[in-house]
């Protein structure tokens, strides 16, 4: 099988060198494998969004030596694939409609915090999606989906370097630390861990790229995927970019975005001996 990863960011503020770390790393697998590396804009989140900044992902990627098939897959074109996987697990019994706000939440349970945040306590699950109105949210019924699967629970494979080998789900972990994820936002209908494993398969993705703070999230995608019938893909989880402090880089850090280090005069070649590649 032919080899194809993806670089997948949000159009929410500048590219910074964890972005660059990321998108570089899957170019390079994807080179040395003889395969596909592909870019896709994931813009469900439209709020937040902005095209000045999906044109200076384009740019900033260009600009290190990147290059991709076109057209790019951007989330915001296929809100109607998402609604569709949405309703298969609907008709499988295993969503309801939650009108619980995060104060909702963290006042009626001490929670434990998982990879989606707090721990759903369950307050609204007997509800039926037949009473789901444009102010609820969307959650998986971890149990049903658990029970659904039966015996079947599958695992998924890790080629990043500080979780290598093989990974089964474990159930009790998905229960106490997963519990009833949302699936789909009030605000916009769906929600990444639909986009992602949706997109994932349609473009046939065989080893997804990405930061080791995605590592915990990987069972809920791969528990989705198993439910939708759709591939499970290998991960590599890489290590994360951090400040001097130790601190993950985020967007709203300019010093360390790759236009600023751009304007500083910084070449491509620079980049990667900053990164370690």
């Amino acid at each position: 099988m032919n080899y194809r990863t993806r670089f997948a960011p949000s159009p929410t503020g500048p590219l910074h060198l964890g972005h660059a770390f990321s998108a570089l790393t899957a170019f390079d697998r994807a080179r040395a494998r003889d395969g596909t590396f592909l870019l896709r804009i994931e813009d469900i989140d439209r709020p937040r969004c902005k095209p000045g900044f999906e044109a200076q992902i384009y740019d900033d990627l260009a600009w290190l030596g990147l290059g991709w098939p076109e057209p790019v897959l951007r989330q915001s074109d296929r809100l109607d694939a998402y609604a569709a996987a949405l309703a298969r697990l609907a008709e499988m019994g295993l969503t309801y409609p939650c009108r619980c706000t995060r104060r909702d939440i963290r006042a009626a349970v001490s929670a434990p915090h998982g990879p989606a945040g707090p721990v759903y306590p369950g307050t609204c699950r007997a509800r039926p999606m037949a009473e789901a109105g444009p102010g609820d949210a969307v959650r998986l019924d971890m149990e049903a989906a658990l029970a659904h699967l039966d015996a079947a629970l599958p695992g998924f494979t890790e080629t990043g370097p500080a979780h290598a080998g093989r990974h089964p789900l474990d159930p009790a972990a998905l229960r106490a630390a997963v519990g009833d994820v949302v699936l789909a936002r009030r605000d916009i209908g769906t929600s990444y861990h639909i986009a992602v494993v949706v997109d994932d398969a349609h473009q046939a993705i065989t080893e997804v790229v990405r930061g080791l703070d995605l590592f915990e999230a990987t069972p809920i995608h791969v528990l989705l995927q198993t439910l939708l019938g759709l591939p499970v893909p290998a991960y590599h989880h890489h290590r994360l970019i951090t400040d001097d402090t130790g601190t993950r880089l985020a967007k709203r850090d300019d010093a360390r975005a790759i236009a600023t280090n751009r304007a500083d005069g910084a070449t491509p070649a620079d980049i990667r001996v900053m990164l370690g590649l």
